[in-house]
């Protein structure tokens, strides 16, 4: 059993803005080898990867778990009337919690989920991490996806999402057990992005902005992309990760009956019949060490 200096414990954190964030750090049981940030999916609250991070923290990998604006325990104390943008995730958030976890004597590592994967690319201080694995990142753009997902996901996007948004003043997603709520900013911009083949990169209002700030990821990255999750094909992944241009980016197809886990679909990377796969994971991340 971990002793007291190893029990997982909240850390507050303060954005560059002042917004207040709350995350958790898993420490690791034995010797630390090496530190992991955890940057979640969309509508992902950071309690989803506590298993990830007992695991890692098992085998030496002092963890952070992060819950970005407007979700979870740093959500505000209502979502009607919260201005922010989607992209304040990537260029507040995650940026504060690299600065506060990062240790000059250990790397620091970063697992992407979904979002997680798009956000790396437009930190203001990437260079503070060694290696990045990632999960079920794609490009968000129905045309990867399957018929039948398509006319799912067009449905929430222009029938369910701006009514309940109408509604509510923000994306309620809870009432449609889909995830945690959102802010309407998050909801307006993950829409607008979803429209193009390359996500974000297709924008006109962000492409160049986008292009010129990842053209400077130089990291390695493995992004790993289930055969089921209908979200993110690896179609999807590849057009997205086609952003990463200058970065070694190792492409990885999950078949998840071959590896004897089950259904994966968009969220299943996390969930604890995933071993398998987060071993993948702490295998690369331990080839730096």
């Amino acid at each position: 059993m971990p002793s007291s200096a190893h029990t997982p414990h909240a850390l507050a954190l303060t954005a560059d803005d002042g917004y207040p964030l709350m995350a958790q750090v898993v420490p690791a049981h034995s010797v630390e080898r090496a530190r992991i940030l955890v940057a979640g999916a969309t509508a992902v609250p950071q309690r989803f990867y506590q298993p990830f991070a007992a695991f890692a923290a098992e085998r030496g990998y002092t963890t952070l778990t992060l819950d970005y604006r407007g979700v979870g325990l740093s959500r505000p104390p209502s979502l009607r009337g919260f201005e922010m943008r989607y992209l304040d995730w990537s260029f507040r958030d995650l940026p504060a919690a690299i600065e506060a976890f990062v240790r000059p004597d250990v790397p620091l590592f970063y697992v992407g989920h979904s979002h997680g994967g798009h956000a790396f690319g437009l930190l203001p201080n990437p260079e503070r991490v060694a290696r990045v694995y990632t999960f079920g990142t794609g490009a968000g753009w129905v045309g990867w996806m399957p018929p039948a997902e398509r006319l799912r996901v067009r449905a929430l996007w222009h029938l369910v999402g701006p009514l309940l948004v109408r509604t509510h003043g923000y994306l309620a997603w809870k009432r449609l057990a889909l995830g945690e709520d959102l802010p309407r900013g998050v909801f307006e911009d993950w829409k607008r992005w979803c429209r193009h083949p390359r996500y974000f990169f297709d924008d006109p209002t962000l492409r160049d902005e986008a292009i010129r700030l990842y053209d400077r990821i130089r990291t390695p990255i493995v992004a790993a992309n289930a055969l089921d999750d209908l979200w993110a094909l690896p179609a999807s992944r590849d057009a997205f990760m086609s952003g990463y241009r200058h970065a070694p980016v190792r492409t990885v197809d999950i078949d998840p009956r071959a590896r004897g886990i089950g259904s994966i679909g968009h969220i299943g990377y996390f969930h604890r019949r995933a071993r398998p796969l987060w071993e993948d994971v702490l295998a690369w991340f331990g080839e730096a060490l």
